[in-house]
C-alpha cells in the first residue's frame, strides 16, 4: 500500500497541545535543544518516505523543494541511492551484464577500468557533462578516435542503466558531449603480401591463413573451426563455434560460405598431413591452435618477411608493425570489390549483420563512379542534340547583341 502523498518542514524542538481549557498552544517537546531543529520529509513518486533534519528551516525548506521539483521533473533520486559512487554503480552494472559472452564481458571491464580511474570516488549524482567532456579531451591526447569515441559510448551506457534503475536522475552524457566516431584504419595487403606471410607461417599453421584470407574467419573462428564443419566436395564452409566452443559473434556469423575447388583442396591436404577434430592445429600430434598461438606465428612471419627482404623491390612484401590476423579479412573484402562484387555480396560473405556495416567499413574501396554517371549523362546529352539536328549547339554559343 502506498502512502498518501504528504510533505512538509516541521519543528522537533516545539509540539502543539491542549491547555486545561482546550486551547491550542505550542510547548518545548522532548526534544528541544537536542540535535537538528527542523525536519524536511517527503513521499516520493514510489510511496516512499524520506526525511532529513536542518539547523535552519531556510535550508530544510530549499532541500524539500529541490526534491519535490525533481518529482515533477521526473529526475528524483531517493536521498539514499544518491550516495552511490561510479565505482559502486559499475561494480553492479557488470554483474547483471554478464548474460553476454566471455569476450563482451571482459572488453566491458576494460572499458570500466578507464571510467572507474577518472571518475570511481565521484558520487553518481555529481557527475556533470563538463567532467566527462574534459575527460573525453584527455583521452584524446593517447588514444585513437575509435577507442575513445568505445569509452564514452561504455560510459554513456553504464549511466543510461544508472538513470533506469533510479538511482540517477539524468545521464550527463549526450551527443555534446561524445567524441567524433572515429574512421577505422583498415590496411588492405596486397595478394603477394598475403602469399608471402602464408609461406611464412610454421607449415601447420598456414591453413590458418587460407581461411582467413580467402573464406573470411575471424582468428577464434579459425581457432573453432573442426574438420567437419568443411565440406570438401561441395565446397563450403559452415562455421559452428568460435574458440574456445563460444557461440558465433553474431547470427548471421554462421550461414555457410562457398569457397573454390582449388581451395577445398588445399584445406583437404593439410588435414591428411595434420590429421585432428580441428582445421588448425598446433603440429604433428597435438591439439587444436587457440587464437594467441595464430597471433603469435603472424607476428614471428611478419618480423621474417622483413629480415629477409634486403632491396627496395623486396621490401614491398613488408607489411606493418600494426598488421594482424584480422587483416586478412580486409583482403578478402577488397578482393571481392575488385572483381565487381556488390554490396549484398560483400555483405553476405563478410557475415556483416547488415549492409551498413559493409559500407561503413569498405566503401572506400569501392571504384569511383564519377567516370559511369558521367558517360550516363553524356549519353542522355548525346542522344538530345541528335534528334534536334544542329540547333543545340547555336542555342549554347550565340552571344546576345
Amino acid at each position: 500500500m502506498k502512502r498518501n502523498r504528504r510533505g512538509g518542514v516541521e519543528d522537533l524542538w516545539t509540539k502543539t497541545v491542549r491547555d486545561a481549557e482546550g486551547n491550542m498552544q505550542t510547548v518545548p517537546s522532548a526534544r528541544h535543544g537536542v540535535g537538528m531543529r527542523w525536519r524536511a520529509r517527503y513521499v516520493d513518486e514510489r510511496g516512499r518516505e524520506h526525511a532529513r533534519s536542518f539547523k535552519r528551516k531556510v535550508d530544510a525548506t530549499r532541500w524539500l523543494d529541490s526534491q519535490t521539483a525533481s518529482i515533477v521533473s521526473g529526475t528524483h533520486v531517493a536521498p539514499r541511492d544518491a550516495q552511490f559512487t561510479v565505482q559502486q554503480w559499475c561494480d553492479m552494472w557488470i554483474e547483471g551484464y554478464k548474460v553476454n559472452r566471455e569476450s563482451t564481458v571482459r572488453q566491458a571491464r576494460t572499458h570500466i577500468t578507464h571510467i572507474v580511474s577518472e571518475f570511481g570516488d565521484t558520487l553518481l549524482s555529481a557527475l556533470r557533462p563538463s567532467q566527462v567532456k574534459a575527460w573525453v579531451a584527455r583521452l584524446q591526447d593517447s588514444h585513437e578516435p575509435s577507442y575513445v569515441y568505445a569509452l564514452h559510448s561504455r560510459l554513456s551506457q553504464i549511466l543510461s542503466d544508472a538513470a533506469h534503475d533510479g538511482v540517477l536522475g539524468r545521464n550527463p552524457c549526450s551527443r555534446r558531449t561524445s567524441p567524433p566516431m572515429g574512421k577505422q584504419k583498415l590496411y588492405v595487403a596486397t595478394t603477394e603480401q598475403v602469399w608471402a606471410l602464408h609461406d611464412a607461417m610454421p607449415e601447420h599453421l598456414r591453413v590458418a591463413v587460407l581461411l582467413g584470407a580467402f573464406v573470411g574467419l575471424r582468428v577464434a573462428e579459425v581457432s573453432g573451426l573442426r574438420v567437419a564443419d568443411v565440406d570438401f566436395i561441395r565446397g563450403v564452409v559452415r562455421p559452428v563455434q568460435q574458440w574456445p566452443d563460444e557461440p558465433l559473434k553474431t547470427d548471421g556469423s554462421s550461414q555457410p560460405i562457398p569457397i573454390p575447388q582449388d581451395l577445398a583442396l588445399l584445406l583437404s591436404a593439410s588435414v591428411q598431413r595434420w590429421p585432428s577434430a580441428f582445421m588448425v592445429t598446433n603440429g604433428p600430434l597435438a591439439d587444436r591452435a587457440g587464437p594467441w598461438l595464430i597471433d603469435r606465428a603472424v607476428r614471428e612471419a611478419k618480423k621474417s618477411i622483413a629480415a629477409s627482404e634486403k632491396d627496395a623491390e623486396k621490401k614491398l612484401l613488408t607489411l606493418p608493425e600494426q598488421f594482424s590476423f584480422h587483416d586478412l579479412r580486409h583482403y578478402l573484402a577488397s578482393l571481392l570489390i575488385a572483381s565487381g562484387a556488390d554490396i549484398k555480396t560483400v555483405q553476405a560473405r563478410m557475415r556483416h549483420a547488415s549492409a551498413r556495416t559493409t559500407l561503413d567499413t569498405y566503401s572506400h574501396l569501392w571504384p569511383d563512379a564519377d567516370e559511369s554517371t558521367h558517360s550516363a549523362i553524356g549519353v542522355v546529352i548525346a542522344e538530345r542534340m541528335d534528334s534536334v539536328g544542329s540547333t543545340a549547339y547555336p542555342l549554347r554559343t550565340e552571344s546576345t547583341p
